[in-house]
């Protein structure tokens, strides 16, 4: 289950709130048409398979062993098991018109990367139902949850009714039969798609989420909000004719390596990155970091997760998260320790290469804001293109239309004023399927258009 959203904040601008952790879960304003918001919220990007990176085969026995055989609380599962056989999915109505279209476009890439025997039904019953239900009834069965997942039911009404029983325990199952997959019916469009990803994905496969998976859905930082080829390649295991439903842990440990040397050869001369597992004290701490609650109490606890990471030796993505999570408290109480922060986490993204250039595009938009504020328009543009070109390539409309809006302001800085508007205008389409509504839109513009020192004088 989705915890939180990462938030894509700007100096001025507020962050999104944290979610649970427990069940499996602009242009210039007059650019912004309201009465085009629904032909536009239908997702932008073009069909097209995930990114392709290498893995150690070595890694990737280790990750499907710990992301298939154990909860996200930590409870171990006794069995492996997926779906056995055709695997059949419907839509519940009504829903958001852009849930088929994304279902479709995800359905596709399952086929074609994760070799999966899926196809979309119109039955009202199937293997796997999607529901679209409002928010507020997500979080009246649990609190804070953006989406969820829960097995053996077809409806809501069904699983209020089995909560809590062995009919919808995961550590019950012998074989995945039916699943039913819960987004929100009134999120932005691009939520409701990345609810989708994670929920789906955990209907077919993996349960648990690792923080040390740098280039994954399977992570709670949820820096990657559309399934990876790593997730792809995770997937395609769990249904290899190699594994069946019941087998115990051991029994799949010894079917990995033959699997993974048949499905991905180059993985066998890949040595292994062998990174530590991540110390539930800075789980904790990061979540409660990135949360609700007081900002003290959230300065603390990110303040605790950069000693931990500092202290354990780390120099991959989850220091320059914990670098992250505070930079990103600080930043409208201390400028200077935030922009250092941001920096520093910027340093830890790029020791890993591309595997988190997406953790990088996030804190360009951040430093790019900082050197707006000061005037340094040639500096953000500098920053900007290539986390543009990032945010596009990984289909994350709400950080790319951000990023494009900050663009346009130091473009307009520079005196290109032509461009400028041009960039503000592309940035709608975007912007209309990440934000979804026109006042969040609204809200993005003003808070990036009083990022210039020029205008902000002026009043």
């Amino acid at each position: 289950m989705r915890r939180f959203f990462l938030p894509i904040c700007i100096l001025l601008g507020a962050c999104l709130p944290g979610g649970p952790a427990q069940d499996i879960t602009r242009g210039d304003v007059h650019l912004l048409d309201p009465s085009a918001s629904g032909a536009l919220s239908y997702n932008p990007f073009p069909e097209k398979r995930g990114i392709a990176k290498a893995f150690s085969n070595q890694d990737l026995v280790r990750d499907f062993v710990d992301l298939n055989f154990q909860l996200e609380n930590g409870t171990a599962l006794p069995r492996f098991t997926r779906f056995e056989g055709p695997i059949s999915v419907s839509i519940a109505t009504p829903a958001p018109p852009s849930l088929a279209s994304d279902l479709t476009r995800l359905i596709a890439r399952l086929r074609s990367e994760a070799n999966l025997d899926i196809f979309y039904s119109k039955n009202k019953t199937a293997n796997i139902m999607v529901h679209a239900v409002p928010t507020r009834t997500i979080h009246s069965v649990i609190p804070n949850a953006a989406c969820f997942v829960a097995p053996n039911v077809t409806s809501l009404s069904e699983y209020r009714m089995k909560r809590g029983t062995k009919a919808v325990s995961w550590s019950g199952l012998t074989a995945r039969q039916t699943m039913s997959v819960f987004v929100p019916s009134d999120g932005a469009p691009q939520n409701v798609r990345d609810c989708l990803h994670e929920e789906f994905s955990q209907a077919l496969g993996p349960l648990n989420d690792l923080y040390r998976l740098n280039y994954s859905i399977y992570n709670d930082d949820n820096v990657h909000t559309v399934l990876t080829s790593f997730d792809m390649m995770i997937l395609k295991a769990a249904y290899d004719p190699a594994l069946r439903s019941g087998m115990s842990r051991a029994e799949v440990l010894a079917k990995l390596p033959s699997i993974f040397a048949r499905i991905n050869p180059r993985g066998q001369s890949i040595s292994p990155k062998t990174m530590a597992n991540t110390p539930l004290a800075w789980k904790v701490n990061v979540q409660k970091a990135m949360s609700g609650g007081f900002a003290a109490d959230r300065m603390t606890a990110a303040q605790a997760a950069v000693d931990i990471a500092r202290r354990a030796g780390w120099n991959d993505h989850r220091l320059g998260f914990s670098y992250f999570a505070l930079a990103r408290i600080l930043q409208n109480s201390n400028f200077a320790q935030a922009e250092k922060l941001y920096h520093l986490a910027d340093s830890a993204f790029r020791m890993n290469g591309t595997y988190t250039s997406l953790h990088s595009a996030y804190v360009a938009g951040q430093i790019a804001s900082f050197y707006l504020a000061r005037g340094q328009a040639s500096d953000a543009l500098v920053l900007l293109s290539p986390a543009i070109a990032t945010a596009q390539s990984y289909e994350n409309a709400a950080l790319l239309s951000t990023l494009m809006l900050l663009q346009a302001e130091a473009l307009d800085m520079t005196g290109q004023h032509g461009r400028a508007r041009a960039v503000r205008l592309d940035s709608t389409v975007w912007a209309r399927y990440g934000f979804g509504s026109t006042e969040n839109l609204y809200d993005r513009f003003r808070d990036i258009h009083a990022l210039n020192p020029i205008k902000r004088n002026n009043g």
